[in-house]
């Protein structure tokens, strides 16, 4: 950052009075301009055992396997979020459930939360993100092209959660 969203002049690196971490300042009208990790919202769609998955047409991980999943907006929920990502990655309806897994990446300054949910309908097609959409068995999983560990964590604790008979909550730091 190098000038004030708010006023225009040059910023500068310091820790403002009263707090702990350094921030971008603007010493001329005193804005602090906080950086916060990013949310990246999505769903595990699931119908009769089978997973709704995503081929990236986008970088990072182009051509790479994922679950429907993207930055959330200002002015929206985690829920609200999680189905127009899906809507949007996957042109898919899905009926929400519990939050799934919650996953920190401090090395990229984020946070996944990914939710379970299951499809309305099998009306869904690839968003302008999206190159191909895939409804996978477990045993068609493609491990070796999905695209974030994220996901990998996801979709493992998912088909494991299955295999007991019993969905949790699961969280996680991947550094």
């Amino acid at each position: 950052m190098k000038f004030c969203a708010n006023c225009g002049a040059q910023v500068v690196q310091r820790v403002p009075p009263g707090d702990t971490l350094t921030r971008w300042v603007c010493d001329h009208c005193g804005e602090i301009h906080y950086q916060n990790p990013k949310l990246v919202i999505g769903t595990v769609p699931e119908h009769e055992g089978k997973l709704l998955l995503c081929r990236r047409a986008i970088e990072p991980r182009y051509g790479y396997w994922t679950l429907p999943a993207g930055f959330m907006e200002n002015d929206e929920t985690t829920a609200q979020a999680a189905l127009r990502e899906t809507l949007e990655e996957a042109g898919a309806a899905v009926e929400l459930q519990e939050p799934f897994t919650l996953i920190s990446v401090p090395r990229v300054n984020q946070v996944h939360l990914f939710y379970r949910a299951r499809l309305r309908s099998l009306d869904y097609k690839p968003g302008e993100e999206t190159l191909e959409i895939a409804l996978v068995e477990e045993a068609k999983i493609p491990w070796q092209d999905i695209a974030f560990r994220t996901v990998a964590f996801t979709l493992k604790h998912w088909f494991e959660d299955r295999s007991r008979g019993n969905y949790q909550f699961h969280a996680a730091d991947l550094q």
